[in-house]
């Protein structure tokens, strides 16, 4: 074997020989990773979903957890992905693998809310055989007046949060906002089926701009009661079920 043979075989061996030894390093790499991740959620007392969707979803709802928590004490504008990841379990820039904005978070939020309703809704529709159309209205006042944080989203400015969203994100919330309102739709059918197919559109069409304004009227700030009163403004405080009650119930008389 001559000695360029020979040099070319050395030289094989000790590539074989690195290879080998990068693939132990970057095994036990790995190893070490998965039970030190493994560990710090069984101290934790967390369960990493298994599977890429279920993961996301589950980040995903994390993060509008977070958004929901500071939500109660904070407005809109005081938030930022860094308050919101500071109450998850990563980064402000993991944040971004799921949503680009933080208009995007809050709309996730209301899609959330909207959810919600739909299921308060269906739940009364599956379990009633018959309803008054007065009951109907009180039913509609109590959902609303158990979904305060869906009426306070609402009052928000959704011109700016939807411009700021990508448009994949404005379709699911715009088909869990539709779902809301086939649902009030449904509820019309089954307990007020003497209403017409215009009749139950025009109740929707009043009602839920309506519903829109319901958060601001009833969630009055002394500066503002102060200022309505030095601009000699009447304000009769209403509670939430009161309003919608009195809407729901007038817009049904009026098509009865």
């Amino acid at each position: 074997m001559c000695w360029v043979n020979v040099f070319l075989l050395e030289e094989m061996r000790e590539k074989d020989r690195h290879e080998k030894n990068t693939s132990f390093l970057q095994e036990g790499w790995n190893c070490w990773r998965s039970k030190t991740t493994a560990n710090t959620n069984k101290k934790e007392g967390k369960e990493m979903p298994k599977g890429s969707i279920e993961l996301t979803n589950a980040r995903k709802e994390e993060i509008i957890a977070a958004c929901e928590l500071l939500y109660q004490t904070k407005g809109f504008k005081d938030i930022t992905i860094q308050d919101i990841a500071k109450e998850t379990s990563f980064t402000r820039t993991s944040i971004y693998n799921y949503f680009e904005t933080k208009e995007e978070i809050f709309m996730a939020l209301l899609q959330k809310e909207y959810e919600r309703w739909v299921e308060e809704l269906d739940h009364v529709i599956q379990n009633h055989e018959t309803m008054e159309r007065d009951e109907v209205a009180k039913t509609l006042a109590v959902s609303l007046e158990n979904r305060e944080l869906l009426l306070k989203l609402m009052s928000m400015n959704h011109y700016d949060m939807e411009a700021n969203s990508r448009l994949e994100r404005v379709v699911e919330f715009k088909e869990a906002y539709g779902a809301s309102m086939k649902t009030v739709d449904r509820l019309l059918q089954k307990f007020c089926f003497d209403l017409s197919d215009g009749e139950r559109q025009d109740f929707i069409y009043s009602f839920f701009p309506f519903v829109y304004g319901i958060y601001p009227y009833t969630k009055v700030t002394d500066k503002q009661k102060e200022a309505m009163e030095k601009a000699d403004v009447g304000y009769v405080y209403m509670s939430i079920y009161q309003l919608a009650y009195t809407c729901a119930k007038k817009l049904l008389e009026k098509n009865g």
